[in-house]
């Protein structure tokens, strides 16, 4: 008979499962593409310079700021996470996610407050980074935890279509706004509509996970008394390398993921000199084929294998990154919808691999804090500074390809790590990490060393 940790969950409470987990994780993203769809605005009414690259660097900044947070989120909920579960841990952080959002739709600008405007939202950026550091990592283990073995990755490719969802909602709403509106009156108040949206839809989110049971694998834990006293400290002690390894692949994954879903947007109209409506609304085509292609990345992924995903998602995106950005300057529309298509096939597969893996990698008893620290500080370091490097390089530099030279040579980076990595494709999650790798290395010597004698 199988045990709690391993038992099949049947069809009805994983689509609840995967319902729950991603509705948070749209709330968290959506904010996030919001502000990188509406740059240009929040420029002009947080950061007013005679110089637009100055200001926009600035906001950007601010964006790359509220990832600094999310490590120390990331390490906060994830304690929080192998300590008392993920239910509970991700009800919390989908509300204060939620809660944040929705001021920065209540903010003063400049013109009314001065100096305290833009310090006002740094300073909710930095809850929201915050509050995102316990979210993607908890759904991801949330939803592995009832997955079944062979179908991890397929079931687990929902949270990043949530999350690619979200960023087209995002776009449309702004590309709605933009059409609708008048310059004046987008500026005035249809800005913050995308912010305030957060309220209703966290508030649905919040009841979505208080309403379902917690993992069967952490149940396991709970009722057999191993749940991690001191996460951090097992967690450093025992998976250190695995999250260098792990961690130098997802630096692929989040920079590919913010230069397709945030920067580029902002690359058509300053490279291309598309119009903010035309722009949102490639985005937005590019964002729909994207979310509907990742439940075909996690097929993919579980037939072939973990380590074939990561190779041939680090091939593509060294093949095709310098086209698509040549195409995305070209400023015609069909050239730049292609380029834009090469960029989201990169974040895709590696997008939907990240998902199993942040699970597979890593031990039950440290998951949450394990792939918590992992992921966050990979975004951090990759992700949320995404567009302000590759706006600094083409002020630098001059020419609008040096950010593809920056994703060439990271991409080569996450190769090399990411293939150090172990096969996890059709291991079962009890049997993740080293912990356990090493004592049954350990048990193996030592059967060894009883036939011997």
């Amino acid at each position: 008979m199988p045990n709690q940790a391993t038992r099949e969950v049947d069809t009805a409470t994983l689509r609840r499962v995967i319902a729950a987990a991603s509705i948070g994780n749209f709330v968290e993203w959506f904010d996030f593409a919001a502000y990188g769809f509406l740059a240009t605005i929040l420029t002009r009414e947080f950061f007013p310079s005679g110089d637009p690259t100055v200001g926009l660097l600035k906001t950007f900044a601010v964006f790359a700021v509220a990832f600094a947070f999310r490590p120390l989120g990331g390490l906060f909920f994830g304690i929080v996470g192998d300590r008392i579960g993920r239910k509970r841990t991700l009800a919390f952080t989908i509300l204060l996610m939620a809660g944040s959002t929705t001021l920065i739709g209540l903010v003063p600008t400049y013109a009314r407050i001065g100096y305290w405007a833009p310090l006002l939202l740094t300073i909710i950026r930095c809850v929201q980074g915050f509050s995102a550091g316990g979210e993607y990592a908890g759904a991801c283990a949330y939803v592995m935890e009832h997955a079944p073995r062979r179908r991890r990755a397929f079931f687990g490719s929902f949270v990043p279509v949530s999350t690619f969802s979200s960023f087209a909602s995002a776009a449309v709403v702004a590309y709605a706004l933009e059409s609708s509106l008048s310059s004046a009156a987008m500026v005035d108040w249809g800005w913050r509509v995308p912010f305030l949206i957060a309220a209703p839809v966290g508030l649905i989110g919040v009841y979505l996970r208080v309403s379902l049971h917690e993992t069967p694998a952490f149940q396991a834990l709970e009722g057999n008394k191993e749940v991690a006293h001191a996460p951090l400290i097992e967690t450093l002690h025992s998976q250190s390398w695995n999250i260098l390894k792990l961690g130098a692949f997802i630096s692929v994954t989040a920079l590919s993921f913010y230069t397709f879903t945030t920067y580029f947007a902002t690359y058509l109209q300053v490279a291309g000199h598309l119009s903010r409506g035309t722009s949102l609304l490639v985005t937005v085509l590019a964002l729909c084929f994207a979310a509907a292609s990742c439940p075909l990345a996690g097929l993919f992924s579980d037939v072939v294998g973990r380590r074939m995903t990561i190779a041939s998602t680090c091939v593509f995106i060294i093949a095709s990154v310098y086209p698509a950005f040549s195409l995305g300057g070209s400023g015609d529309l069909p050239h730049s919808l292609l380029g834009v298509t090469l960029l989201a096939i990169g974040a895709v597969l590696s997008g939907v691999v990240t998902a199993p893996l942040l699970s597979e990698v890593f031990a039950t008893k440290t998951r949450y804090t394990a792939s918590a620290i992992t992921y966050n500080l990979a975004y951090t370091i990759f992700g949320g500074t995404a567009p302000l490097v590759a706006t600094w390089l083409i002020s630098v530099t001059g020419t609008n390809l040096s950010p593809a030279y920056y994703l060439i040579a990271v991409s080569i980076f996450a190769m090399i790590g990411g293939l150090s990595l172990s096969e996890t494709s059709r291991t079962a999650l009890e049997e993740a990490g080293p912990t356990t790798e090493s004592a049954s290395a350990a048990k193996s010597v030592k059967d060894a060393l009883e036939r011997s004698i």
